[in-house]
């Protein structure tokens, strides 16, 4: 045939096998990551799911066990910040939505403690409450104590809050 040539083949056929990649497979915690910073959210286990063991040597309870506290009840838990709202009719109050593998938590942070932990209520990722539960019928929140930002354990995963006045 004029102007054809025959096809190569792709792949050599001395008998040598392919290689292994030497790249080890990511960890859930990398996978996690990557998720978050290309779609905002994982398919995959829960961040927190993967600190529980050490968020609940630190005495925090999930957003489950919370749920379940009675009015009143001392609790300490926490999570990844969802959203943080200061409407102008509210008198100074913030309220933060906090989510953790369990579900969430609505937070009640008086003006007098969100100006004490300014830094930790309006920059942190992972936020760390102490504070009361309050109870009136199937409405429940958290009313804060002491806030602290514990966004180093989430390491590179980028959980951003949506924030609204």
């Amino acid at each position: 045939m004029l102007g054809v040539e025959r096809p190569l083949p792709l792949v050599s056929a001395d008998g040598r096998e392919e290689g292994l990649p030497l790249l080890p497979a990511p960890t859930e915690g990398q996978d996690v990551v990557a998720d978050y910073r290309a779609l905002g959210f994982t398919l995959a286990r829960h961040p927190l799911a993967l600190l529980r063991a050490r968020l609940s040597a630190d005495g925090w309870i999930t957003a489950a066990e919370v749920a379940g506290l009675a009015h009143g009840a001392p609790l300490a838990t926490g999570g990844i910040v969802v959203t943080r709202q200061r409407p102008g009719s509210a008198g100074g109050v913030v309220f933060v939505t906090l989510e953790d593998e369990t579900g969430y938590v609505n937070l009640v942070v008086w003006s007098r403690i969100a100006d004490a932990h300014r830094r930790a209520m309006l920059g942190a990722r992972l936020l760390g409450v102490r504070g009361r539960m309050q109870r009136e019928g199937e409405v429940r929140h958290v009313v804060v104590d002491a806030l602290e930002d514990r966004s180093a354990l989430l390491g590179a995963l980028d959980a951003r809050a949506r924030n609204f006045r």
